[in-house]
């Protein structure tokens, strides 16, 4: 791995668990100062980024954390949503027991954290809930798939998690998908990640207003 796909990691690596949070500008010389290496790799590294959509440059602003238009990010959550629904229509066909008890482990460690009000930490929580669900579908193309567009997604999944009562709604989504793939009952585990995933009505009109809040104080 080069050195600009190291630091493309690195910075991508903060985007997704909030550290770099929507709308944070990306300075070519602070990166380069606080990693120590020259402006050279940086750049390449952000190019990198804006390729897969997590980076954008706009004029007078430089690049900053993307910020979709809402139909395009629209767009992505209904893909994700058919993507997990797959996900969970064939983990309730194919379901193992070691998957099952991972499965189970997840969903009472969200519970944990949603129990403790902790929005961080269900997130955290909820991103192993959904790998498990990735992986009990025993299909290792689509896991990968739906792997990479969580991880694009992962910065207004987590806004998400911020709207009020949003934890204790999740968590017993959760329970229903788990449910339902337990069950071995495929079109209700479809239609449970379906629906858990979607954004629609309220909950995309507060994800927009969220957004633009972010993007005004910027």
């Amino acid at each position: 791995m080069s050195q600009a796909q190291r630091l493309k990691q690195t910075i991508e690596d903060e985007i997704v668990d909030g550290r770099l949070p929507l709308g944070a500008r990306l300075d070519e010389v602070q990166l380069a100062e606080r990693f120590g290496v020259s402006r050279t790799p940086i750049r390449e590294a952000l190019i990198q980024l804006a390729m897969t959509g997590l980076v954008e440059t706009k004029p007078r602003r430089g690049t900053i954390v993307s910020a979709p238009e809402p139909q395009h990010l629209l767009a992505m959550f209904e893909t994700m949503a058919e993507i997990e629904a797959s996900c969970g229509r064939l983990a309730a066909r194919r379901l193992v027991p070691e998957d099952e008890a991972a499965l189970k482990e997840a969903l009472a460690a969200c519970a944990r954290a949603a129990e403790a009000g902790d929005t961080e930490a269900y997130y955290q929580e909820n991103y192993v809930f959904h790998t498990v669900v990735y992986r009990a579908c025993r299909n290792a193309f689509l896991c990968d798939q739906a792997r990479q567009l969580h991880r694009r997604l992962a910065p207004f999944r987590r806004l998400q998690l911020r709207a009020r009562q949003r934890l204790p709604q999740s968590l017993a989504e959760h329970a229903a998908i788990v449910d339902a793939i337990v069950s071995g009952e495929e079109a209700r585990a479809a239609e449970a990640l379906r629906a858990h995933v979607v954004v629609q009505g309220d909950r995309f009109t507060d994800l927009v207003a969220t957004m633009r809040t972010i993007n005004d104080a910027a």
